[in-house]
């Protein structure tokens, strides 16, 4: 199956935005898809080999999981690549452009969900990372 991509121009250097993406008290308050879910908890060893997890849950308690992976490789405020506990591999870039900087993620779908509605979910947390970061600088 085709890989997946989703891009946003966060209006933020690069060195913000790659902080706020990788830093789980900053990853707590923007991973998740709409308002009715959260990230209560999070954490991130930033190095190759390293393993990052997110608690997502929806705020009512009926449903929730373990967003987890092994880094494969990390440049710092350039590149991330890891594997997902499936085998999946997800590729993030961030290119600075002036002032902003452009987010590109690419990764494999998984079986289960059309690929339309994976998009639609990795771009709304998208979405919600740039509203983020942005509302706080």
């Amino acid at each position: 199956m085709e890989k997946i991509t989703v891009t946003t121009k966060v209006n933020a250097p690069v060195d913000t935005v790659w902080a706020y993406w990788t830093s789980p008290e900053h990853i707590t308050k923007w991973n998740a898809a709409s308002d009715d879910w959260h990230t209560p908890h999070s954490s991130n060893d930033l190095r190759e080999g390293g393993v990052f997890t997110s608690r997502m849950e929806s705020k009512d308690g009926s449903m929730g999981f373990d967003f987890s992976g092994t880094y494969n490789k990390v440049e710092e405020g350039a590149l991330l690549s890891y594997a997902m506990e499936d085998g999946r591999e997800v590729e993030v870039i961030f290119t600075p452009e002036g002032n902003s900087t452009l987010v590109k993620e690419t990764f494999d779908p998984e079986q289960t969900n059309p690929v339309e509605m994976q998009k639609g979910g990795w771009q709304a947390i998208l979405d919600n990372f740039k509203k983020y970061v942005e509302s706080k600088i």
